[in-house]
């Protein structure tokens, strides 16, 4: 066999054994008549000791061995005489008796180790070797446990995992499909799924209550840190279930991922918090509740006292930063600076500073005497030493978003996002649909099989734009992981929404003719959510970017590097499909 054990595994206790290890040369060191070596592989690094004192052309033989050279070696456990902490294997060594190169190696483009000198393009052109570094390779270890823990707890609540089909019709709604053309089928393409939504649904109408999917999805859509244009998704879904059966469920999921996975015992329930208020003290869907800083609405106090930015804004609101107030001039200006932004997009920024005995100064100092400032300070709740920062404008939703980024920047910059804490919340009450101004025309919040409050079903006639959906979101550390809803189980009211998305009666029949026609058939009440398995990860791993849980991931353009893929396809393979390929217009 090529070995009896691996390079993780052996510790004091087994000194006096002779054993047999496989993997590859991490590190080559000779140190006068000695050379040691480092193995390593999934599982660790053992040291490796060759001397001449037992074996002069062997050790010779082992200095010359190249890194990242496949070798096979036989040997003694030995107790290391300086000792390594640092790794669960420092106390032993092998003195080696026995080796055999199994493959060389050409010398990697990169060290392979934890604080490489690889550059991303470069490690994502050979991800094979970036995969060898125990960083990356333990995340991918942490995405294995939380899928058996995910399957565990799912099953424990008898949900059924059901495979659902990887190429589907396209409904151009939201995001881009990606299509693949049908060669049986001339001009006619499928999609890949960004969801496997309406055959959960038509699982629900099948009789299987309770669904669950680890299932790859697929959007082509611009990327960033947290998207690649093929993700993994925990979809489930649940027959006969109101909203609060749901979140209990999956609240329950996520204990179960932070007991197992992290030893966290997550007692209290979940805070709930509605989509209004999340937008109003926080500018954002998907609040970071790790720190306070919340929005105060400073209309009342700072309007009408001749500051024009103020007197004329539909909205001032302001933000306390506690111990803040010794902010130089410089840092103020910088955090102008990025509120100005193209990202942020806010006009300026207004500041006081509340001193040590009281008194508060600000940037607009002439425009508001000092009591006017203390109402300031005193709305505020700010106390001495204190910050305050404030933002106006025209458009309350607009400047409320504006607010929350620089809210976050303040929290970055004072370190106050500790990632050893983690805040869960639900935000709940979204609201269903949302108008598009350039469309004029509304678009559902969700998808369109997500169902009105019942209480808000009859300003679908009359209000829609206030009708809030039974939809919800698990929000942790100010990442969405997840979100769901209850689902229109009525064909009546499924039309009556299609009718307000601008669906003539033919397209929707024609794109979703299959799930509505199916509703006939006795459809139960049902909802469900799908989890962010990467973002999941991501979190557990304490990595901003999901990148690095998938094995083989995309770049931020959408490419691998490594395969060269997407690629362009020959005129014989073109011809087959029955395509014509456009030339670029540039």
């Amino acid at each position: 066999m090529y070995r009896t054990t691996t390079c993780g595994a052996l510790r004091a206790e087994n000194i006096g054994e002779k054993v047999t290890l496989a993997g590859w040369v991490s590190k080559n060191r000779r140190l006068g008549g000695m050379t040691f070596i480092d193995l390593r592989d999934r599982y660790g690094v053992t040291q490796l000791v060759f001397s001449v004192d037992h074996n002069e052309e062997l050790t010779d033989e082992a200095s010359h061995l190249g890194r990242e050279y496949v070798i096979q070696v036989t040997g003694e456990v030995a107790e290391r005489a300086s000792k390594n902490k640092n790794i669960p294997t420092g106390e032993i060594e092998v003195i080696v008796s026995e080796l055999r190169v199994l493959n060389t190696a050409e010398t990697p483009p990169f060290t392979i180790e934890d604080e490489t000198d690889g550059g991303d393009d470069l490690r994502m052109k050979y991800r094979y070797l970036d995969l060898r570094r125990s960083v990356v390779r333990k995340n991918l270890e942490l995405r294995h446990r939380m899928g058996l823990e995910i399957r565990k707890y799912l099953d424990s609540h008898d949900f059924l995992e059901v495979e659902t089909p990887m190429l589907i019709k396209s409904t151009p709604e939201g995001a881009r499909d990606f299509v693949v053309p049908s060669r049986m089928n001339p001009r006619e393409f499928y999609a890949l799924p960004q969801s496997p939504q309406t055959f959960k649904q038509l699982l629900m109408v099948a009789g299987f209550d309770k669904y669950f999917q680890i299932v790859k999805c697929f959007r082509d859509e611009d990327l960033r840190a947290d998207r690649q244009p093929e993700f993994t998704q925990i979809d489930c879904e649940m027959s006969f279930v109101q909203q609060e059966d749901v979140l209990q469920t999956f609240e329950g999921l996520s204990k179960h991922l932070f007991k197992t996975i992290l030893g966290i015992d997550q007692v209290a329930p979940y805070e709930r918090m509605s989509w209004h208020d999340a937008m109003k003290y926080y500018g954002s869907d998907k609040p970071d509740t790790r720190f306070d800083m919340r929005f105060v609405e400073l209309m009342d106090v700072l309007k009408g006292e001749g500051f024009k930015v103020f007197d004329e804004a539909a909205y001032i609101g302001g933000i306390c930063v506690k111990g803040a107030a010794s902010y130089t001039r410089r840092q103020l200006d910088a955090l102008t600076d990025y509120v100005k932004t193209p990202q942020v997009g806010a006009k300026g920024m207004v500041y006081a500073r509340v001193q040590g005995d009281g008194e508060v100064k600000s940037s607009v100092d002439k425009f508001y005497s000092q009591e006017k400032l203390q109402e300031l300070a005193k709305s505020m709740l700010a106390e001495p030493e204190d910050l305050i920062l404030i933002l106006s404008g025209d458009d309350i939703m607009k400047t409320r978003k504006q607010l929350g980024a620089l809210r976050l920047k303040v929290a970055r910059d004072e370190g106050l996002m500790d990632d050893s804490k983690f805040a869960c919340l639900w935000v709940v009450d979204f609201p269903l649909l949302e108008w598009d101004e350039e469309e004029q025309r509304f678009f559902a919040m969700h998808h369109p099989f997500t169902s009105p409050k019942e209480e808000d079903i009859p300003l679908l006639e009359t209000n829609p734009g206030e009708a809030r959906a039974n939809a919800y979101d698990m929000i942790i550390n100010g990442v969405e992981v997840g979100g769901g809803s209850i689902r229109i189980h009525d064909s009546e009211l499924q039309k009556k929404m299609f009718d307000l998305l601008g669906f003539t009666p033919e397209r929707a029949q024609e794109q979703f003719g299959f799930l509505t026609n199916a509703f006939r058939f006795g459809a139960p009440p049902h909802g469900g959510i799908a989890y962010g398995f990467d973002r999941w990860v991501s979190l557990f791993a304490g990595l901003n970017s999901i990148r690095d849980t998938i094995a083989f991931p995309k770049n931020t353009s959408g490419r691998d590097v490594m395969i060269d893929a997407p690629s362009l396809l020959d005129e014989a393979q073109l011809d087959e499909l029955h395509i014509n390929v456009k030339p670029i217009v540039r």
